[in-house]
């Protein structure tokens, strides 16, 4: 690595961690202000009590019965897209199989994309069903943090706040501010944004390309061997597809959704034209999860404690990048051996480009990759599948952590705070206390509580990976022989398992196995943890607040930033390493050997 590559890398933690605070602070204002008049007017007109505090099954069932409505309605838009307006290339309904994946997918904040947007999508699908959902999901994730938090806060109280406040605070005074700053900032990038249909351009010379031939039936024709029969046609015509992109994109990142308009995601140059786009983007990415830690600091009273878990989370995330970026910029082995240059000192020209932009290079590709695992975003400016297997396995790792290192909006940090629960409890259990922490005693409930939390992702993600291994429906999609092909299913439930949404594009997902499979996997891995998440919000609620004593664990510490770490990793590790060494360690090894 170079001086230049770790000036980058600095860069980018440096502008993050400066706005942690200005931000976090704001949103701990918003959600602990008294309502406007603007609010107040928008929830009377809605039939909204705003004054009324729901228990936790109260507003559990509220987001259970939104979120269901968001689903359904991003289906219909979606079977009807073809007879809806906004539609000008014509596109025709989507199938029920991939609408179903792709509902669940934008509902349950995960964005696992099995469609090419571009070919599959209208304008109004796009603009009402998905970039809607984009901004209702992550505002989800945040209620239910802010929910949690007042599990800390109160004391002797049956009530954990009003769902539907908490759901428009979130959407109208943090995501849709920062949302509209971000589109016109990429608008002015040269992220499209517009209603016109497709535009063909003429290009400078003519390009042939072979397509298989077709009989009557659409079926394509066979030679006596069972090969296809091409024929080759010649243009000098492409078309460029365009649409309201910018708008979308600026919530996809700050909302960690990483659902793409176009098939490509963030590698498209009309998504992502320039190294200052990417770098807004790359920024958006982690800016709301990083600054929710500050705003749980000064809901709780106590900045210390967002402080210790964002140098946790920062502490983790730092050390996979330095794993990451090498690995890709070593390069190939194989390839060296073969006398290919990958050593050379522009590492634009050097190092593992397959898959990456030019305009990008490794370092930028590399730190995105990270990025969008850490977090639940799965946004992609290079293809992860042709990463070296170590660099695969930094990402892919990440997302079977349980998507707590930054994570989603809201859903990174409460994920982190039932592991700090656990921490906890470890501790208690050591010095032979009754566990606290800030100042509500853990006890069997919680526990028992936090364990399905923990465990709901690997069973989605290992027992998902299983059946599709075990059956001709699963088997048949993987194209890629050996352990990468492994490694293809595994990343596929590792991103639906933990809603991130990212894949290693070699598995052919698009088919009614993996679009039922990963819709379900996607389904669990949010609700089943959201609701006994609400439970312990509801259940600490209750309980009167402990003095600080002298056995007391501080939880502001780097000892217990350590510890919390060691929690975490020690779960992801025990869990995973097998099903790891299967995949991307043992490809690593092979490759390593061939060379």
């Amino acid at each position: 690595m170079t001086t230049q590559d770790y000036l980058q890398i600095a860069v980018y933690l440096l502008v993050l961690l400066a706005l942690v605070k200005p931000l976090g602070a704001y949103m701990a204002r918003i959600y602990q202000q008294r309502p406007t008049e603007l609010e107040g007017r928008f929830y009377r007109f809605c039939g909204i009590d705003a004054q009324q505090d729901m228990r936790w099954p109260q507003y559990a069932l509220a987001l259970l019965v939104f979120n269901l409505f968001g689903l359904l309605a991003v289906y219909a838009l979606q079977r009807w897209q073809d007879v809806l307006p906004f539609n000008p290339q014509g596109l025709p309904a989507v199938s029920p199989d991939s609408a179903f994946n792709t509902a669940v997918s934008f509902t349950s904040n995960t964005n696992w994309q099995g469609y090419g947007g571009e070919t599959t999508m209208s304008y109004l699908t796009q603009m009402l069903g998905l970039t809607v959902q984009n901004f209702l999901s992550a505002a989800s994730g945040m209620a239910v943090l802010v929910a949690l938090i007042r599990g800390f806060t109160r004391r002797n109280s049956e009530a954990i706040g009003n769902f539907w406040v908490d759901m428009t605070r979130s959407t109208l005074y943090i995501l849709l501010p920062l949302s509209l700053l971000l589109a016109v900032a990429l608008a002015g990038q040269g992220v499209v944004q517009t209603f016109k249909p497709y535009q063909k351009v003429f290009l400078t010379e003519a390009v042939s390309y072979q397509v298989p031939q077709l009989d009557a039936a659409g079926k394509a024709v066979t030679d006596a061997e069972g090969k296809p029969v091409t024929e080759t046609i010649e243009t000098q015509q492409q078309t460029l597809a365009m649409g309201p992109t910018a708008s979308q994109i600026a919530i996809k990142e700050l909302g960690t959704n990483g659902g793409g308009f176009f098939n490509v995601n963030s590698a498209h140059p009309f998504e992502n034209p320039t190294p200052l786009s990417n770098f807004l983007e790359m920024l958006a990415i982690l800016l709301i999860p990083a600054a929710l830690c500050y705003t749980f600091g000064v809901m709780v009273g106590d900045t210390r404690q967002g402080w210790m878990i964002l140098g946790a989370m920062t502490l983790v995330f730092v050390v996979l990048v330095f794993v990451t970026v090498p690995a890709e910029q070593n390069g190939n082995p194989s390839l060296t051996a073969l006398g290919v240059d990958q050593t050379a000192s522009d590492l634009q020209a050097g190092g593992n480009m397959e898959g990456k932009e030019t305009r990008f290079g490794i370092v930028n590709s590399a730190l995105w990759a990270v990025a969008t695992t850490a977090a639940s975003n799965g946004s992609v400016n290079s293809m992860h599948d042709s990463f070296t297997p170590l660099g695969g396995l930094a990402p892919m790792w990440l997302m079977q952590l349980g998507e707590v290192i930054f994570g989603g909006a809201g859903s990174g940090l409460y994920g982190m705070i039932v592991f700090a629960i656990v921490a906890v409890f470890i501790a208690g259990l050591m010095i032979g206390r009754t566990p606290e922490y800030l100042g509500k005693k853990i006890e069997a409930f919680e526990m028992k509580m936090a364990a399905i939390i923990i465990l709901i992702p690997p069973l989605m993600v290992l027992g998902g990976t299983a059946i599709a291994l075990m059956l001709d429906a699963g088997k048949t999609s993987i194209f890629n022989p050996g352990a990468h092909g492994f490694s293809e299913v595994l990343y596929a439930f590792s991103s639906a398992g933990n809603n991130n949404g990212s894949a290693f594009a070699g598995l052919s997902a698009n088919v009614p196995f993996y679009n039922l499979m990963l819709g379900l996997a996607m389904l669990f891995a949010r609700y089943w943890l959201m609701v006994p998440l609400l439970a312990i919000a509801g259940s600490l609620a209750v309980k009167k607040i402990v003095p600080v004593g002298p056995g007391t664990l501080p939880t502001h510490t780097p000892l217990f930033a350590l510890l919390l770490i060691i929690t975490v990793l020690m779960v992801g590790a025990l869990t995973f390493v097998p099903a790891l060494a299967l995949g991307p360690i043992v490809e690593q090894l092979q490759m390593i050997d061939h060379s």
